[in-house]
C-alpha cells in the first residue's frame, strides 16, 4: 500500500507557504535596515548645514534638462575681457564730452543723453585709478573721500569761498556748502523747515534740480527724506559722481528738450538753488514739467536771483529792473499753474501745487495759455518730449478732494498699497504677497552675501523693480535703492515704488545708466537678462554692471537656470568670481542665482 504524500494535504501547502512569505518579509526588512543605516552613517559624517541644504555649490551641471534658447554671443574664442585705456576711468558713454559738438546747444541739448551705437561700444573693463581705496562707510562717507577715487580738484578751486567741498592732503572734505548756503545746508533747510513740514512725514520724497554735490538731499537725509539729486555733466566737473562717493542718492541729468525719466506725481517736494534754469523760458516749459512731477498738494522751493531782488541788488539800476521783471514773471506763471505761493524770506521762496485742478479749470477758460494737455500719457518718460502744457490731474468731485487719493505718512505708506495699485490692475493681496515675497528673499540674500546686514554697501540698484519690494525690505538697513523700471515693461510700476515712499527711474538696458563708474555698491538683477535676450547683447549689459560697480561690490542676478548658466560663462570671461546658487525655492525649482561677490 503506498504511502500517502503529505504535501497533497492542503493544511500542509498553506502552512508552508505562510512559512516561506515571513522569512522573505524579515528578509527584506534585514536587507532595508542595512542600506537605511549605512546612509545614515554616511550623512552622519557631514555635519548638517542649513545654508547648504537651501542653495547648491559651484560645479552643479544643470545644462543637460533645460531648453531655453539663448542669443548666440562670440565668446567661444574669447579668454578674458581686457582692461580698457587709462583714459576710460570716468567712462559715462551717454554723457560723453567728446561726443557733445555732434548736437546742438539749443536749449542744452547737446548735455543730454547721446548712447553710443551698439557697433561703438566698447568691449572692454573700464579700469579703476591708479591709488583707488574702498569708499568709507556711511555715515562717514557724508563728509568724507579719498581724493584719489575721485581726483579732480577743480570744483574745490572754483568753488572754494563757498564750501562746496575741500581738498586737505589725500581726503576731499564737504563742510556742506553751497552757492546759496551762506550759512551752511543745517541752517538752510531749517530756514525752509519754517515754511514746510519736513519732520511731518508727509515729505518723503523730494527732487533737487542742479544738485551740486547734493548736500541738500545729503542733509534731508536726517529727516528720512529721500532726495533725487539731479545736475548735468558740465564745467562744474564731476558733481554728481562727488555726490554718489559720499554715499547720496544722485544721477546725471537736466532740463532740456525730453521729461526727466520719472512718471507724473512722483515728488512731494522739487528743489533749485540757484539752478541756472531758464524757468521762464520757452512758454515756461520746465516749470510745467516740475508741475507734472509734483505731486498734488506739493511744494516748489526755489532760492536764489530774482527772489528778493530789491535786498540783494540795490547797487545795480538796471540789474535790479531787469531782476523785478524776471521774479514778475515767474510769479505770473506760477499762477497760470495754479501754484499757490506759501512764503518768501530772504532768497527763498516757495509755491505749493494745488490738491486737484477744480478751480484751475476755471481759471483756464479765462486764460488762453497755458492749457491742458490732452492726449499726452503723463507717466511716459522714457525719451519723451516735453510739452508746453499743463499735466491736468485725476478728477475728484469735491474741492477737499486730493486727485489722485492721498498718501499715508512716512514710514506708513511703504506697506500699505497706493491707490495706483488698482490702475495696473494689482490687488491689496497680491501687494501684500509681494511684500512678503520680498521681505523672505532679503532674509535669504542676508544669509548668502557677506556684509550686508554690517554697513558695506551703501548704494544699492535694483535693475528690474517691479513694485519695489526689494528696496521696501532693505529699509532696515542703511542703504539707498535706485529702483529701474524697463521703459517697455508691461505694467508702470514705477508710480507705485513712488507712492511707497521710494524713488527710481526709467531705463532700457541695452543703453548705459546715466552715472559714473564705481558708484553702486550692490546691483540687484532680477530677470533681467531672461527680458533682454532678444534685444540686445548681454554682453554689454554685464560690461555696464562691471562699470558701475564699484570694485569691492557684490552682484546678485536671479534668473532661469539656463539664462544663469549662459551669464556665467561671460562674467567668468570678465574675472568675476561669481557662484551659482539655488533660490530660496530649493533644488527643484529652475530659477538660480548668481552671487558675485568682491568684498573681501
Amino acid at each position: 500500500m503506498a504511502r500517502p504524500n503529505p504535501l497533497a494535504n492542503p493544511l500542509v501547502k498553506y502552512f508552508i507557504s505562510i512559512l516561506l512569505f515571513s522569512l522573505s518579509y524579515i528578509l527584506g526588512i534585514y536587507t532595508n535596515s542595512s542600506n537605511s543605516t549605512t546612509t545614515l552613517l554616511q550623512e552622519q559624517k557631514q555635519p548638517l548645514n542649513c545654508h547648504k541644504l537651501n542653495f547648491s555649490y559651484p560645479g552643479l551641471d544643470f545644462e543637460a534638462h533645460h531648453t531655453l534658447s539663448l542669443p548666440k554671443e562670440p565668446l567661444k574664442t574669447l579668454q578674458f575681457f581686457n582692461f580698457c585705456p587709462p583714459n576710460f576711468t570716468n567712462y559715462c558713454p551717454c554723457h560723453d564730452p567728446s561726443r557733445e559738438k555732434d548736437f546742438t546747444v539749443e536749449r542744452f541739448f547737446s548735455r543730454e543723453r547721446h548712447c553710443p551705437e551698439p557697433y561703438e561700444k566698447p568691449k572692454c573693463l573700464v579700469p579703476k585709478p591708479v591709488g583707488y581705496k574702498r569708499p568709507f562707510s556711511w555715515p562717514k562717507s557724508r563728509d568724507y573721500a579719498w581724493f584719489k577715487n575721485v581726483p579732480f580738484k577743480k570744483l574745490s578751486e572754483v568753488k572754494k569761498s563757498q564750501n562746496w567741498v575741500r581738498l586737505e592732503g589725500n581726503l576731499l572734505v564737504f563742510p556742506g556748502g553751497g552757492t546759496s548756503f551762506r550759512k551752511g545746508v543745517k541752517a538752510y533747510v531749517d530756514e525752509i523747515k519754517s515754511f514746510v513740514p519736513l519732520k511731518s512725514g508727509s515729505i518723503r520724497t523730494v527732487l533737487d534740480v542742479g544738485c551740486g554735490v547734493a548736500s541738500f538731499g545729503a542733509h534731508l537725509m536726517d529727516y528720512n527724506i529721500l532726495t533725487m539729486s539731479i545736475a548735468p555733466s558740465d564745467k562744474h566737473e564731476a558733481q554728481v559722481q562727488f555726490a554718489l562717493e559720499r554715499g547720496v542718492l544722485a544721477m546725471l541729468g537736466m532740463l532740456s528738450i525730453h521729461r526727466l525719466p520719472f512718471p507724473s506725481r512722483s515728488f512731494d517736494m522739487a528743489h533749485c538753488a540757484r539752478c541756472l534754469v531758464q524757468w521762464t523760458n520757452y512758454d515756461g516749459l520746465y516749470l510745467m514739467e516740475i508741475d507734472r512731477l509734483l505731486r498734488p498738494g506739493g511744494y516748489w522751493i526755489f532760492s536764489g536771483p530774482p527772489i528778493s531782488w530789491k535786498a540783494n541788488y540795490k547797487g545795480s539800476e538796471v540789474g535790479a529792473q531787469e531782476l523785478e521783471q524776471e521774479q514778475a514773471k515767474l510769479e505770473d506763471l506760477a499762477g497760470r499753474l495754479c501754484w499757490k505761493k506759501v512764503a518768501e524770506r530772504g532768497s527763498i521762496a516757495v509755491w505749493r501745487k494745488p490738491n486737484n485742478h477744480i478751480h484751475c479749470i476755471k481759471k483756464i477758460r479765462i486764460w488762453k495759455s497755458p492749457q491742458f494737455c490732452i492726449s499726452s500719457d503723463p507717466d511716459a518718460a522714457w525719451y519723451k518730449k516735453m510739452e508746453p502744457c499743463i499735466t491736468p490731474l485725476p478728477n475728484v468731485t469735491d474741492i477737499h478732494d486730493v486727485s489722485g487719493g492721498s498718501l499715508e505718512k512716512w514710514p506708513k505708506r511703504l506697506n500699505i498699497a497706493p491707490h495706483r495699485t488698482k490702475n495696473e490692475g494689482i490687488t491689496s493681496r497680491a501687494f501684500e504677497g509681494d511684500t512678503q515675497l520680498w521681505k523672505r528673499r532679503v532674509k535669504y540674500y542676508g544669509a548668502i552675501l557677506k556684509f550686508l546686514s554690517k554697513g558695506r554697501y551703501r548704494n544699492i540698484m535694483d535693475m528690474n523693480a517691479g513694485i519695489g519690494g526689494f528696496a521696501a525690505a532693505l529699509t532696515q538697513y542703511p542703504v539707498w535703492v535706485m529702483n529701474v523700471l524697463p521703459f517697455d515693461a508691461k505694467q508702470n510700476n514705477l508710480s507705485i515704488v513712488y507712492d511707497r515712499g521710494l524713488v527710481g527711474t526709467y531705463m532700457n538696458w541695452c543703453e548705459a545708466f546715466s552715472t559714473y563708474p564705481r558708484t553702486y555698491d550692490l546691483i540687484h538683477a532680477h530677470g533681467v537678462f531672461s527680458m533682454y535676450m532678444d534685444k540686445c547683447s548681454i554682453i554689454d549689459i554685464l560690461l555696464e554692471m562691471h562699470r558701475i560697480l564699484r570694485p569691492e561690490g557684490a552682484v546678485i542676478i536671479r534668473d532661469h537656470v539656463d539664462v544663469i548658466v549662459e551669464v556665467k560663462g561671460i562674467t567668468d570671461k570678465m574675472k568675476w568670481n561669481g557662484r551659482v546658487l539655488h533660490s530660496e525655492n530649493g533644488a527643484f525649482h529652475p530659477e538660480k542665482i548668481l552671487l558675485i561677490d568682491n568684498s573681501d
